[in-house]
């Protein structure tokens, strides 16, 4: 599994609920207490590494979505 195409997929899928969500990533980020930057960085999958897990948690529940949805990787 190449991490770097994997941290691409996570950000493509949280970019896509985002925009269902009619949400800017100033938006996404408000919600929940991070920079519009980091967020930016963390779809285009820019070599972001050690994103905490909570994160993620926190971008799924601002999202309405259970995290697996975001962390889906193919087999």
């Amino acid at each position: 599994m190449d991490k770097n195409n994997e941290l691409k997929r996570i950000g493509i899928r949280i970019s896509y609920l985002r925009r269902l969500h009619n949400w800017d990533q100033e938006t996404l980020a408000t919600n929940i207490g991070i920079t519009r930057s980091y967020i930016s960085r963390i779809e285009s999958g820019n070599g972001i590494d050690g994103v905490p897990l909570s994160l993620y948690m926190s971008i799924a529940d601002a999202l309405g979505t259970p995290i697996w949805k975001l962390l889906k990787v193919d087999e």
